[in-house]
């Protein structure tokens, strides 16, 4: 039979620990900062910089939703279509945040505000993280090796791309652009989803303690689980839904399991502290309920939500790429899971079957396959160091030899920062803007209003939002409705084989009120709208012009 204190670990974090954790976040987030602190010492009088060394679209997009907060937004809607909106809840916490900016500056304001949500939140989600792997491993030795791979670590992606294979099977290395995959590239560029990770890891950790002593639950643990749940449904919905599937896959493992532990001799829950945890988490789930009730009404109800979650398709891709991936660790946390099964059968369970259901959850059919991994690679990592013999001092062979495969673990990552570095120092689209172009965003700023259309390239209509706060016609794929059908029209709008009348038409469609005209909409034609009697230019400067639109009712 196995000894009580086998069966459930505390998790218990000493004061040293705790300091350790926070210095290691602080150098990783220092360290991720540093690519943006050499874009704004890059720019100068020809390039501005964006603030964002990778995924550049969906920055500018972040920086634009806190103008709307800014411009006095309580809701949101996207400034990425001119699609009639009636507003959302929905990245809250951008909204909030961009209120406490202002002109002038107000872009690097902006900017300087959301890598500050990003370092701060990168931190929260580095400490959530260390709980949740100390809740298992208790040699602290461990705990920090598996928080450097949770945080840091990646697959086997630089292979392909080293190999010349980086579009091997139509996609790029999961670890080059899928967040949810790993976690690294939330804490180097995307600040909601460290946040939404820190409050998913504080819940489960939270939920996990509750298995110590099921009976004597109090109501503030109750309170601390469902407020994580409702924050994780504030900050990202779809890391809401994979909460309860953690969990859920935990619950229904002790059930399964129940049933085999009564005819041998090893300890278990038993049927009534099961269903009174069952009861826990229902509880619990009463905090986000009406949150994730009032996204599934607007799912089938609001017109711009449907639209935009129609486009907004997160498919995962060749399975294989999940191999390359996650190939490396899998043969240990197969033994690592047995092993946490043999000692930890009661917690143990939630990150065996967390890890088992990979292929469920990624290939399950939806628009946010990719998505449903979120986390899981922290929960390979606790079951691959749980395969390892560990003796007092760590000096076992096993350990040993292993090292390899961990630091090949971070070879990724470190190729990350090196290409953001390299990115920042040359100033180039689409992490730079033409200082031009931005004069031109800045007029628009002063002159316009938020109920402005204004029609430019995809690449100009999807910085200007982050600038100014008026609306585009297509400047963000998933939030620009119709985006496949309207990019060819806007395309062929700046070419001379379409009628003027055409032209005139398109722009009372679309209700648009000023058009930009550069260097993106000179390369796709010889259209010149000095030409035309229904536009007046209003500005200009040596590369860029803005028309407004004057087109008579008559």
């Amino acid at each position: 039979m196995i000894h009580e204190e086998r069966q459930f670990h505390t998790g218990d974090v000493s004061k040293i620990e705790r300091r350790w954790v926070w210095v290691f976040g602080l150098l990783v987030m220092i360290s991720t900062t540093i690519p943006y602190l050499i874009g704004y010492n890059s720019q100068g009088a020809d390039w501005e910089f964006t603030g964002f060394v990778f995924g550049v679209e969906d920055g500018n997009s972040y920086i634009a939703k806190m103008l709307t907060g800014a411009d006095g937004a309580w809701l949101f809607r996207t400034p990425y279509t001119s699609f009639q909106q009636n507003g959302i809840i929905a990245f809250f916490t951008y909204i909030l945040i961009g209120k406490l900016t202002a002109n002038p500056g107000q872009h690097e304001q902006l900017v300087a505000l959301f890598h500050t949500y990003r370092f701060v939140a990168g931190l929260l989600a580095i400490h959530a993280t260390y709980g949740f792997v100390a809740y298992y491993i208790t040699h602290i030795w461990l705990r920090r090796l598996g928080l450097a791979l949770a945080t840091l670590g990646g697959g086997l992606g630089w292979l392909l791309v080293i190999l010349g294979e980086s579009e091997i099977l139509g996609s790029l290395p999961l670890e080059f652009y899928s967040p949810e995959t790993f976690g690294f590239l939330s804490l180097y560029g995307i600040a909601h989803l460290n946040l939404s990770r820190a409050a998913f890891f504080w819940g489960l950790t939270t939920y996990l303690k509750s298995l110590n002593k099921v009976d004597e639950i109090h109501i503030y643990q109750v309170v601390k689980f469902g407020g994580y749940w409702l924050l994780v449904a504030l900050v990202q919905p779809i890391t809401a839904v994979v909460l309860p599937i953690v969990i859920g896959l935990h619950l229904l493992s002790l059930y399964i399991s129940q049933a085999w532990i009564l005819k041998s001799n090893r300890l278990h829950l038993g049927w009534k502290k099961i269903f009174k945890l069952s009861r826990f988490v229902i509880i619990a789930g009463l905090f986000p309920a009406p949150l994730i009730l009032y996204n599934v009404w607007i799912h089938n109800r609001d017109p711009f939500f449907m639209a935009w979650q129609a486009q907004s398709i997160v498919k995962s891709p060749h399975p294989l790429h999940y191999v390359f991936a996650y190939g490396v660790m899998i043969p240990l946390a197969y033994m690592g899971g047995k092993r946490l099964i043999k000692n930890l059968i009661v917690p143990g369970l939630l990150p065996v079957a967390w890890v088992i259901s990979l292929p469920l959850l990624v290939y399950y059919p939806s628009n946010f396959q990719r998505r449903m991994s979120e986390g899981i690679w922290v929960a390979i990592i606790v079951l691959a160091l749980s395969s390892l013999p560990v003796t007092r001092s760590l000096g076992n062979k096993s350990l040993r030899l292993l090292m390899p495969v961990f630091v090949i673990s971070f070879i990724s990552s470190l190729m990350l920062i090196t290409g953001g570095i390299l990115t920042a120092l040359y100033p180039s689209l689409p992490a730079f803007r033409p200082k031009t172009e931005v004069m031109a965003f800045r007029y628009l700023s002063e002159n316009g209003n938020s109920k402005d259309v204004v029609l430019a390239t995809y690449s100009s209509s999807n910085a200007l939002p982050a600038w100014t706060p008026v609306k585009v016609v297509v400047g963000l794929r998933p939030e620009s409705v119709d985006a496949s059908e309207l990019t060819p029209k806007v395309n062929a709008f700046f070419r001379i084989d379409i009628t003027d009348q055409e032209r005139k038409n398109f722009l009372e469609e679309q209700g648009i009120n000023f058009i930009l005209w550069g260097f993106g909409e000179r390369t796709l034609g010889d259209w010149n709208p000095n030409d035309t009697e229904y536009l007046l230019n209003v500005y200009q400067n040596e590369e860029y012009s803005l028309f407004s639109v004057e087109i008579n009712d008559e």
